[in-house]
């Protein structure tokens, strides 16, 4: 993840001046020990299989990752120069942490992993990602998805 002083300018001021929306409050939900937990990933990578169609720039859509893919042909599709997929080309999991999360079940570590993951593109206005995330959580909550692994890039 590049940090924002690290940025050539106008990427620099134009993700700086992005707002970020207030709540008025600050919801926390107490759920089941890790060990009983279905875990999903939810990753800013915008993610495709080999194949799909790329995200767009900017896009505010989001696609479903599916656990059954093979690791080879999961691609990343994020267009930010000021990310370096040095570490994505080595080992998938920096950015879909699947393979982390079949051995934490495999432990006994959390309950499960979820069938279902998630992408979206980083470095979108979140303004036009309400619908995504809405969408998202809602398919997480049919799920019974009660955990999630951020990976943003």
């Amino acid at each position: 993840m590049a940090r924002l002083d690290d940025i050539p300018e106008p990427t620099r001021t134009a993700v700086a001046n992005i707002p970020c929306p207030a709540f008025e409050s600050t919801p926390f939900v107490a759920g089941p020990a890790l060990s009983e937990r279905r875990v999903a990933i939810v990753s800013s990578a915008a993610l495709i299989r080999r194949g799909d169609k790329p995200f767009p720039f900017g896009s505010g859509e989001y696609r479903a990752v599916l656990g059954t893919w093979d690791n080879a042909d999961i691609l990343m599709t994020h267009v930010s120069i000021n990310h370096d997929r040095s570490g994505f080309q080595r080992d998938l999991n920096v950015i879909y942490p699947i393979d982390r999360l079949r051995d934490l079940a495999a432990e006994r570590i959390i309950g499960s992993v979820a069938d279902t993951h998630y992408t979206v593109m980083g470095s979108t206005d979140p303004a036009a990602m309400v619908e995504a995330a809405d969408a998202i959580a809602a398919a997480m909550h049919a799920d019974n998805v009660n955990a999630v692994v951020l990976a943003p890039v």
